[in-house]
């Protein structure tokens, strides 16, 4: 990993533990030892945002978990988020929402309940800060350690993905473009959030591959999505299940190990895999914790 792309990792961890602080372009830039320009241009080129939209990104997305999970004041979760006053908040949160914030709590989510919001303000809160770093590649290589393979039974997953046909070492990019969308529609339109986000692999070739880039969701949502949003569904059964730990650079081998593991079981293959990114980069800046789960759905009692 360059040391340019390691130290942006870093400002963002730091960032994201205090977004309820000042993290103005000049702060950011005293931070990273930097000057605010030279920041600005490779915080822009890692992360795909300038530094203020990526924080009032960020910061609106946890704000409006907050605000469908409980009753607290909006004023409250106003400058617990570290915006400077309610009015600011309040105009800010319906130009990324399209409703005031008493509005959007009072629609609520698609799916009732204190734990499905609950599950959902967690869900944002951990997943907003770096929807365009998944699958970032670094230059490196896992060492190899023999990962922990076992055989699970799944539930039915309700999902919204943007699916693109792609070349393998298009897959960061596509994600980059598809996960931000996927996220910011589900929020939008007061879908629940159920889980991180995924890669689903429908289709896989030698020159191309079909992805599935989105979020799960609590339940089907009440219309059709649109905006080249899908709604799908991934029927429950058996899945070989493993955690990759480390950079994303190395998931071809355990996807191999996989397989292998599969065939000394007599396991085949009954649909596409999926790979959920259990960490996001932008709060783990070290690669070495990274944790992608990968789900091969096999045949039930083969």
């Amino acid at each position: 990993m360059s040391s340019g792309v390691g130290e942006m990792l870093r400002l963002l961890a730091t960032v994201n533990a205090r977004l309820g602080e000042d993290v103005s372009l000049s702060v950011l830039a005293k931070l990273a030892h930097r000057s605010r320009f030279d920041l600005h241009r490779r915080f822009g080129r890692l992360v795909g945002e300038t530094p203020k939209a990526y924080t009032t990104r960020v910061r609106i997305a946890r704000a409006a978990g907050d605000v469908v999970a409980g009753g607290r004041r909006v004023s409250v979760i106003a400058a617990d988020h570290g915006f400077a006053s309610h009015e600011v908040f309040s105009r800010t949160f319906k130009r990324h929402l399209g409703r005031s914030p008493l509005r959007y709590r009072a629609r609520g989510l698609h799916v009732a309940g204190r734990k499905v919001a609950a599950t959902h303000a967690r869900t944002v809160g951990s997943a907003a800060p770096c929807l365009s770093l998944y699958r970032i590649s670094l230059n490196e290589r896992k060492v190899v350690v023999p990962l922990e393979i076992s055989l699970r039974e799944t539930p039915v997953i309700h999902a919204l993905v943007v699916r693109n046909r792609i070349t393998r070492d298009e897959i960061a990019a596509a994600l980059s473009a598809s996960l931000p969308k996927v996220f910011e529609y589900a929020q939008r339109e007061g879908l629940a959030i159920a889980g991180p986000p995924f890669a689903r692999y429908p289709e896989v070739g030698m020159g191309s591959l079909v992805i599935e880039g989105g979020i799960t969701i609590a339940g089907p949502p009440p219309a059709a999505p649109g905006e080249g949003i899908e709604a799908i569904v991934i029927p429950a059964g058996q899945a070989v299940v493993a955690i990759h730990r480390g950079p994303y650079d190395g998931l071809p081998e355990s996807y191999q190990e996989i397989e292998k593991w599969m065939r000394d079981k007599g396991l085949t293959a009954a649909g596409a895999p999926w790979e959920t990114y259990l960490t996001d980069p932008g709060e783990r800046p070290d690669p070495a914790t990274w944790e992608t789960e990968i789900a091969q759905p096999v045949l039930s009692g083969s």
